[in-house]
């Protein structure tokens, strides 16, 4: 499989990155050591976790996916063979009470570095990247800005600050951010040149045939300077396989189990969804290959995370990579695009 070299770094990601969210609650152990197999047979050799992992998060639950990394990683001995990136989380999200008095800044850093490092069984985290922001604005799929004059926030400088000392240290190698805005990107950005902190050498935001907004402001900055986009819910929640059309809830399925995930759901997206399908269809081409081959094929991303709770579903998502991309499929989800603008943010 196609490796790219993240700019600025010395890390190269497969075109395909294994996401492992599932690991915990839909997946077993078991589950997930199927899945890293194979997503290591097939040339892939990025694993993308989160200290707040699997989803939904729950106290019960939460770590538990990188334990079940580092787990793997010792049983198989591959640790040298992989790079493993997670995120550390900020207080305002889906996930709160991690750590007391949570924030992004130098305690809440190396506090929860420390247990991702102790969980994951592993010296140094490759990719360590911010989850979300601390501060007010939009993030996982947001409208309305609200401007406040009182806001709990972290400096981002003061969040660099303290990934340096994890870099000086020893505990991580680069530093990623994700679910972040233009301005969020170009202040991490321009503070690391202008205070020798460590650049950020990747973003992860969200990025699908329903939600394309990072081709209006984000798509720029990862091309200029460069900050090259690891894409996450490429499937739309796998909405876009048309397994939930028309009302059909399959058993054991995402969004059978976990009614909170609505975000790429709705009368917009299931207008959307049918035209794909009769993309899909005309071209005689599975519709998960052809989205996720859409976000693999655009000269930003760096790495398309999949996920799967099968490995029929992985083995379908991991084909994807073998579609020839062709002038006739851009051409024709580029009118997509056009008829159906961000039917979900």
């Amino acid at each position: 499989m196609k490796q790219n070299r993240l700019p600025n770094s010395e890390l190269s990601v497969s075109a395909l990155g294994l996401g492992t969210m599932t690991f915990g609650e839909q997946n077993s152990a078991q589950d997930a050591f199927e899945q890293m197999d194979l997503a290591h047979s097939a040339g892939i050799n990025f694993l993308d976790a989160a200290e707040m992992y699997p989803v939904p998060p729950r106290p019960e639950t939460q770590g538990a996916t990188e334990s079940i990394i580092g787990d793997y990683l010792r049983r198989r001995g591959t640790r040298h063979q992989w790079v493993v990136a997670t995120k550390v989380a900020a207080p305002g999200g889906p996930v709160d009470g991690l750590r007391p008095d949570m924030a992004l800044d130098r305690r809440n850093l190396f506090a929860a570095c420390d247990a991702s490092l102790s969980r994951l069984g592993i010296d140094c985290i490759d990719l360590y990247q911010v989850h979300w922001p601390h501060r007010n604005t939009n993030f996982f799929g947001q409208l309305g800005y609200q401007t406040e004059q009182a806001e709990s926030a972290t400096p981002i400088l003061d969040t660099l600050s303290a990934l340096n000392d994890l870099v000086q240290a020893g505990k991580i190698r680069y530093v990623g951010i994700s679910n972040e805005t233009p301005w969020g990107a170009m202040q991490y950005l321009h503070l690391a040149d202008k205070h020798d902190l460590p650049r950020a050498v990747s973003i992860q935001n969200p990025y699908n045939l329903l939600n394309r907004s990072f081709e209006v402001g984000m798509a720029e900055v990862a091309h200029r300077a460069p900050l090259p986009l690891l894409a996450y819910s490429p499937m739309a929640f796998g909405t876009l396989s048309g397994k939930y059309r028309e009302g059909r809830r399959p058993e054991g399925a995402r969004l059978t189990r976990f009614e909170r995930f609505k975000r790429y759901t709705g009368p917009a997206a299931d207008a959307a969804i049918d035209d794909l399908l009769t993309i899909a269809s005309a071209f005689g081409l599975s519709p998960a290959q052809l989205a996720l081959a859409f976000v693999r094929t655009r000269p930003f991303t760096a790495s398309t995370l999949i996920g799967a709770t099968t490995l029929t579903q992985l083995e379908q998502n991991l084909a994807s990579v073998e579609l020839a991309w062709s002038d006739e499929l851009e051409a024709a989800l580029q009118a997509h695009g056009e008829t159906h603008r961000y039917p979900c943010p």
